[in-house]
């Protein structure tokens, strides 16, 4: 049977989840409620592109190997459940498993999860029942089947996407339970989809000029080293550029703070810290100053944006150009943010010159304005904060309605958000309390629950786990002062978690929407960093891109926002390489 009549004969259309699995040179597994099915077929992956050109499913699969295969083989899904991703967003944290997943939405015990090759002598007696379930008599899911056993029969797919779709079941009712599950199921729409436009990036990468990059790297730290004693005498040239201004025989280890410190006393400087900030504002003091800062920036390109970063994270592109890739994940296990390895997210400014639109293409950057106070107004609905977000600078209403500058109300809003109550802006801070009571109560509220060790959830239902701590016992014995550190340091991370978690999944829906609507121009997101976008196109089709992201902006805010009054700005502009970026 041809798999869209199947589909159509168990009643699948648009919008349906579908479970799907992949054997590459076999065939694919379905599965949806109490019907699967295995089809043969040696390209499943162009058979899962056809489905989808033609149905419209909303695809389902445990984790994100099944993307990073579709995304191989040059398919673009338009909805998608991660069970693996869902999991992350109700139960917080970034560390799972197959197994655990399915334990945990179970009710079975994590701490007795079979291992593949163990002799179980105190679970199930060593029966594991029928080969070709993959379920064990336990309740627990074979770890041979989870280790690649599934693949090995069209039987197998389908039983296996069989187990697929009833987790996601398991976590609809989740969901149903949530406190608000029309939203709390929309944000696993999106954190789903989310992770599959990382498995894009991570395959299709940031495009990149390496003659560029080898030039920054040659300037910072010298040409290529070609064995190992001329890259110690590089390091130790470095060095000598900075340990000059002491004078003869001066001798310091520039890679411990200790030592640093030390050096800086030599020279009649004394920090309690070497932090950036505190140097940056001491260059006038003595020349080590400002030698010991350009060190580290190029220190910093030497150990980690250096020769070894390029050879390692540079490739070609299928058609052609150099790209810079890293693996990406759609949430960082805290609040949920993404995330890129390769030093994607903190590539240092002297290095984005080198990131460089194709011949014929450009970049379309999109930074989203003052975001966290945008949603802050948002999830709390302070109507005073809402109606500041009118404006295009949102900290000029709030001055202007606490009698303080600018500069005093950003701090003031900011620390709000980040728990730095003192300082400079704890007097605008009493002012906020009284004139946005709405917003404040509702991170109020969130730093009480941190204070106490309970988790928080944003708007969109994701957890954000506290620590525990064991300082103190039941009976209030322990280390008192300790505790309370604890739990201050608990109240602030948990206020802006809800912020941060909170802007991160309108950041995704921004970019879902951008991803979705780029490729009818031909284009495609090559980067998500933070509250910036970066979406690579035609240059012919860059004014269309243009206002693609902004009306994409507008439609994010109606999807995500709970207040339809809250204003959302993006600086956009049309680039050539990242650096031109103002």
């Amino acid at each position: 049977m041809d798999a869209i009549d199947w589909l159509h004969e168990v009643g699948a259309g648009p919008g349906s989840r579908v479970a799907v699995t992949l054997a590459p040179g076999a065939g694919f597994g379905l599965a949806i409620g109490e019907h699967r099915h295995a089809f043969p077929d040696p390209d499943p992956v162009a058979a899962v592109a056809r489905i989808e050109s033609e149905t419209g499913l909303r695809w389902c699969w445990w984790d994100r190997s099944t993307a990073d295969v579709l995304v191989a083989g040059g398919v673009a899904l338009a909805r998608c459940w991660d069970v693996l991703t869902v999991h992350r967003l109700l139960h917080g944290g970034w560390r799972t498993s197959i197994a655990e997943v399915w334990a945990g939405l179970h009710d079975l015990p994590l701490d007795r999860l079979p291992v593949e090759g163990q002799l179980d002598l105190l679970g199930s007696g060593g029966d594991d029942g029928d080969a070709e379930d993959p379920v064990r008599p336990d309740g627990h899911l074979k770890p041979d089947w989870i280790g690649g056993g599934w693949a090995t029969t069209l039987d197998r797919l389908a039983r296996w996407a069989a187990t697929a779709d009833r987790a996601a079941r398991r976590q609809d009712t989740l969901i149903d339970a949530a406190g608000d599950p029309a939203r709390t199921r929309s944000a696993a729409h999106a954190e789903s989809i989310a992770e599959f436009l990382c498995a894009e990036l991570s395959a299709h990468g940031l495009p990149f000029d390496v003659a560029e990059a080898e030039r920054i790297i040659g300037d910072a730290v010298g040409p290529r080293a070609i064995d190992e004693r001329t890259e110690v005498e590089a390091r130790a040239a470095r060095d000598a550029e900075v340990l000059r201004h002491l004078g003869p025989g001066a001798s310091y280890d520039l890679r411990n703070p200790a030592e640093v410190k030390a050096m800086l006393r030599r020279a009649s400087i004394d920090v309690p810290d070497t932090r950036a900030w505190r140097l940056e504002r001491m260059q006038d003091a003595h020349p080590v100053v400002p030698a010991l800062l350009r060190w580290r920036k190029a220190e910093r390109i030497a150990t980690t944006y250096g020769y070894r970063w390029l050879d390692e994270h540079v490739g070609r592109a299928a058609a052609g150009g150099d790209r810079l890739r890293g693996e990406w994940t759609s949430s960082d296990g805290a609040a949920g943010r993404m995330t890129a390895s390769a030093g994607l997210h903190n590539l240092p400014t002297e290095m984005r010159s080198a990131v460089v639109a194709d011949g014929g293409y450009v970049f379309v950057r999109a930074d989203l304005g003052q975001i966290e106070p945008r949603v802050l107004a948002a999830v709390s609905g302070d109507p005073a904060l809402v109606a500041a977000t009118t404006e295009a600078d949102l900290y000029a209403p709030v001055a202007d309605r606490l009698r303080v500058t600018r500069d005093v109300a950003k701090v003031a809003v900011l620390g709000a958000m980040y728990g730095a109550t003192t300082g400079e802006s704890a007097h605008a801070l009493r002012g906020l309390e009284r004139e946005y009571p709405s917003a404040m109560g509702f991170l109020a509220d969130a730093a009480a629950a941190g204070q106490r060790g309970d988790d928080v959830f944003t708007i969109g239902g994701r957890r954000v786990r506290m620590w525990i701590d064991d300082t103190v016992d039941d009976e209030g014995r322990g280390d008192i002062d300790r505790a309370r550190r604890v739990a201050a340091a608990r109240g602030r991370f948990a206020r802006n978690a809800v912020i941060q978690g909170a802007a991160a999944e309108f950041f995704k829906v921004w970019s879902i929407i951008v991803r979705a609507r780029a490729a009818a121009l031909g284009g495609e997101v090559v980067l998500c960093l933070h509250d910036e976008l970066l979406v690579h196109v035609p240059a012919d089709r860059a004014d269309d891109a243009t206002a693609l992201v902004d009306d994409a902006l507008q439609e994010a805010a109606y999807r995500w926002s709970p207040s339809r009054d809250v204003r959302f700005v993006a600086d956009t502009s049309v680039i050539t390489r990242w650096s031109d970026a103002k």
